[in-house]
C-alpha cells in the first residue's frame, strides 16, 4: 500500500497536527515503510500460532492477598463534610 502527499496532509489534518510542506515528502516516505512492514507482518502464516502474553516467557511474582492495614474509614468519614451509609456526600457538578 503506497501513501502520497495529499493523504499525508489530509491525516495531518485529522489529526490536527501542523506539519511543515517541506517535511511532507519524509513523512509519505516514513508513512509508507510503515505500511509497507505491516503488509509483510500481514503475509506471515500465523494460523496454529499462539498468542503470547508477554515476549519473554517471565513469570510473575504473586504476593499473598492478605490485608495489611486496619480499616480506618470511621476514623476518616468522620472529618469528611458529609457522608451517609459509609459513602462520601459531595456536591453536584453537573446540572
Amino acid at each position: 500500500m503506497s501513501i502520497d502527499a495529499d493523504q499525508v496532509k489530509k491525516i495531518a489534518h485529522l489529526a490536527r497536527l501542523k506539519i511543515d510542506e517541506a517535511d511532507v515528502p519524509t513523512y509519505v516516505t516514513n508513512l509508507g515503510n510503515i505500511l509497507h512492514m505491516f503488509e509483510q507482518m500481514n503475509a506471515v502464516a500465523t494460523t496454529g500460532v499462539v498468542p503470547m502474553s508477554h515476549p519473554l516467557e517471565a513469570v510473575q511474582r504473586l504476593r499473598e492477598d492478605e490485608v495489611r492495614e486496619i480499616d480506618q474509614r470511621e476514623v476518616f468519614q468522620s472529618i469528611a463534610p458529609e457522608t451517609e451509609d459509609g459513602l462520601y456526600l459531595v456536591p453536584r457538578v453537573i446540572e
